[in-house]
């Protein structure tokens, strides 16, 4: 019979070969606003606005920083060791517990796209969500006119299962999206090969 109910523990410290995925805090805005937040082709595709000034990113920490006292909590940072900066974040941005889902959402600064980056970020979430917190499927959209996110979601193993027309808004307005999902059974058949968490 199958595990069923899911455990939280809130935002854990998830460590990779390159990065750090950590809790972030209100003395990291200036490497938020620098590295992404401030950064129009960053949140093009998002529901954001880029920030204005470094005082906005610190409010939006702060805020963060109050719900991390919350079991069911997901938001990371993505520290890239080499410089010790947080240059992204990565988050569970909806539960369903009635069937034991979440949704993710991420972004990260342009000077590292197509790195390689959030896939290996994106793996190491995927098997915390699985191995730890016990959620039966992990679900992740992308606004078609920007593919290399759906990329990342692939490389990680997540599977296309259709495409939702004028479903979400972002800042270029009414948009189609792309949605993927992985099951922890997907995953249990291999879950090293391919994931970058060797």
């Amino acid at each position: 019979m199958e595990k069923s109910g899911i455990r939280h523990c809130g935002t854990m410290t998830i460590e990779t070969k390159r990065l750090v995925l950590r809790r972030l805090r209100v003395d990291d805005a200036g490497a938020m606003f620098k590295n992404w937040a401030s950064d129009p082709d960053v949140t093009a595709f998002l529901r954001w606005p880029p920030h204005q000034n470094v005082d906005l990113t610190e409010l939006l920490l702060s805020k963060w920083e109050e719900q991390y006292e919350k079991d069911d909590y997901y938001q990371w940072g993505i520290e890239l060791k080499e410089i010790s900066e947080v240059i992204g974040t990565i988050s569970v941005i909806s539960i369903n517990p009635e069937i034991e889902e979440c949704a993710i959402g991420y972004c990260i600064g342009k000077a590292w796209w197509h790195r390689g980056i959030m896939t290996e970020a994106l793996n190491a979430i995927i098997r915390f969500l699985f191995e730890v917190v016990e959620f039966n499927r992990i679900m992740a959209r992308h606004d078609v006119r920007n593919p290399h996110s759906g990329a990342v979601m692939r490389n990680c193993g997540m599977q296309f299962e259709g495409l939702l027309r004028s479903a979400s808004r972002n800042n270029q307005g009414i948009c189609d999206v792309g949605q993927y999902a992985i099951l922890r059974s997907d995953y249990d058949k291999n879950p090293d090969e391919g994931r970058g968490l060797k």
